[in-house]
This record gives C-alpha cells, structure tokens and sequence, in this order.
C-alpha cells in the first residue's frame, strides 16, 4: 500500500507554538503510511532543524515572507503552486493566515484533491489598518470553498470563523495546538536557571514568553510589570523572545525604571526550565488561537495571570488555575500579579490544579488526530 504524501506549509519557522508543532507533527507522522513534506519561506531560526528531520523532505521558497507585499506574494503563489505541481501530494496542510490563504490556492491551482487549514488564531483580529484587515478577510472567505476540512485549535476560534462564514463546522475539527507533557512535568533546571539570573532562593520572579510582536502586546507586559515592582520591589522579571518590538521594549523597561529588575533573555530552548524557575506565567496577547505557553505553565504548576482573548480561557479557569482580565487592563493584570506573589499556598494550589487540567494538549494525542484526519479524508 502506498504512502499518503501530505505536504506541510508554514510562513517562516520561527520560535512559536505553531511552528514547533509543525515540526513535530511532519518529524513525527507514522512514516510506514504518510510521506511528510514541508514548505516554508527562509530565514526561520528553526530552519536547520527542519533540515535535519529525518524522513522529511524540506523546501524553502524564497518569495514567501511574513509582510504582505502584493507582488512578491503573486511571485510565491506561483511558485508554490509550480512546486506542488512537482511533488504531487495528495493532502496540502497549511499554517498561519498567510501561508494558510496562499497555500491553499496554490494547492488548488495544482490539482491537489485534499486541502487542509489549521487556524491558531485569525490574522485579522490585530487590529492595524482597517484596509488590510478587509483584505485578509476577504481572502479567508475566498479560500473557505477551497478548504477540504479545518482544524481549529480552540473553540472560540471555530465559533468566531463560522459566525463571519469563514469555515464550516462541519468539515471542522478541534484538535489542541500539543505539548510534551513528560518535558513540562519534570523539569530539572530550576536552580540552574535561578542561578543565571542572579536571584535568590526565595526571590519573587515573574515570567513571559512571547514573541516581540503587537499581537502578543509586549508593551502591556512591561505596564503591568512597572506596576508590580512599585508594589513588590523585591521582584524580578524575565522575558523570552525577540522581535521587531525590541528597541521599543528595552526604551520601555528603562523608562519603567526596570534595569536591572527586567531580564530580556532572547530566544530560549530551555522553556520548561524557565517556568519551573518561577513563581507565575504573565501573558498579555490582544489575540490569540489557543497559546501554548498557558497549558506549558500549567504543565509546570505554575499558575497564569492573562488577558481574556480567544481560547485562553478554555484551559485557563479564572480563580482556579489562574486570573483573567481583559486585554488592556493592565491595573487588573498587575494587581492579580501582585496578589499572587503575596500568597504562596494560593499559588501551589493553583499550580496543582493546573497540573491535572492539561492531558488534552498531549502532543503524541495531537499527532495521532491528524494522522487519522488525513486517512478518514483520503478515503
């Protein structure tokens, strides 16, 4: 019996939920029956990983970039559907708005029977110019035909999309961006990671995790992080990341008074150390699918203080294993931070709860869904 030849197809591999399950999911699909491919543009930090999967064959095309840049994005079009014309799959899976929009009419224009879209949260939803937030909707609802099936990784994703007729839900299933629940549950760098801060046994330390984009509203975070360290001068605050927004966030914690207090610590590998080195998650996104940093903290015992957004609070339960505020309540955020980190048994209780919430984003379980996706649609 001959292999099922899906080919994956995402943005840019960068350090991000979506791109790492990406990476799971193609290194990991049972290669006695699937033969995995992966389309991205270049320039991913994650790119030489991609390179070294075995049993997985790997494509950069360089016209696809994050910026939409209508005649280089006519360009990647093209060549995308040039080369899935080549590689012949039988399923495209694409990632991301853009990928998701230019890939599924590449796959479309190639002849490819089976076009599948995962959505971790709706382009459009940030905000911006209200123009270009037309257009990507625009582009949604003309790939929605296009699409054989989707797969949503929160339900606020699938009601938002189904309400604006941008998917169908019943050719929709959910299935949750996944996690290595064995990395997350015992991690073993808690001191090492302490110690690379500087922080004493008992010092209060705060912890992000986000990319430096508007999306994840880096800003706020910082806000709310001056906020705490007026009321809690003994705490320390770390971020993981990097982005555009750097030069705006380094000239924030300065203008917070934070040197010294605020540790911007670039990309990290080290995610699960990092988390069992805190005393909470802080998380203030404007949109989001389902982020995977709230179920890793969980994971951890770690409660979170978030912002209200799309699918958080399907694995976030206000006032068991965390706090909710709306996006933009930055007196709210910081006050529940600032309460957390004068209740150690709250915190604990919190954390254990967490703990026992998270078997759902099992990533092996993530794996397996999509593998019998892809065989119930192909047959």
């Amino acid at each position: 019996m001959s292999r099922l030849k899906v080919a994956h197809i995402i943005t840019q591999l960068e350090l991000g939920g979506a791109q790492e399950n990406t990476l799971y999911t193609v290194s990991h699909l049972d290669q006695a029956r699937f033969e995995p491919v992966l389309i991205a543009g270049p320039g991913g930090i994650l790119d030489d990983r991609a390179r070294g999967l075995d049993g997985v064959e790997f494509h950069t095309l360089p016209a696809l970039t994050r910026p939409v840049r209508p005649h280089k994005d006519v360009g990647a079009l093209l060549a995308m559907a040039r080369l899935l014309r080549r590689l012949r799959p039988r399923i495209v899976h694409t990632h991301s708005s853009k990928a998701g929009i230019l890939g599924r009419l590449a796959a479309a224009m190639a002849g490819v029977p089976l076009r599948v879209h995962s959505v971790h949260g709706f382009g459009f939803n940030a905000g911006g110019h209200s123009a270009l937030k037309l257009i990507l909707m625009t582009a949604e609802k003309i790939c929605s035909p296009l699409t054989t099936h989707w797969i949503v990784v929160s339900r606020a994703n699938l009601e938002q999309g189904a309400e604006l007729g941008l998917l169908d839900p019943a050719r929709s299933s959910l299935i949750r961006s996944g996690i290595d629940l064995g990395l997350y549950r015992s991690p073993t760098g808690r001191a090492r990671v302490r110690a690379e801060l500087g922080l004493a046994e008992n010092q209060p330390l705060i912890v992000s995790i986000a990319c430096f984009k508007p999306q994840k509203a880096p800003l706020d975070l910082i806000e709310v992080a001056g906020r705490v360290a007026r009321q809690v001068p003994e705490a320390r605050f770390a971020l993981a990341g990097d982005g555009v927004l750097r030069p705006q966030i380094e000239r924030a914690v300065e203008r917070h008074g934070l040197g010294g207090r605020f540790h911007l610590l670039g990309w990290r590998r080290d995610i699960p150390d990092l988390l069992a080195a805190s005393d909470l998650l802080l998380h203030t996104p404007r949109w989001e699918g389902l982020p995977r940093v709230v179920p890793e903290a969980l994971a951890v015992g770690r409660p979170v203080v978030a912002t209200d957004v799309d699918g958080i609070r399907e694995v976030l339960e206000e006032g068991v294993t965390g706090h909710l505020h709306p996006s933009g309540d930055l007196e709210g955020l910081a006050g529940s931070v600032t309460a957390l980190l004068g209740d150690s048994e709250k915190r604990a209780r919190m954390g254990e709860e967490g703990t026992r919430r998270v078997a759902e984003f099992d990533i092996r379980d993530m794996v397996r869904r999509q593998e019998a996706l892809y065989e119930r649609l192909a047959s």
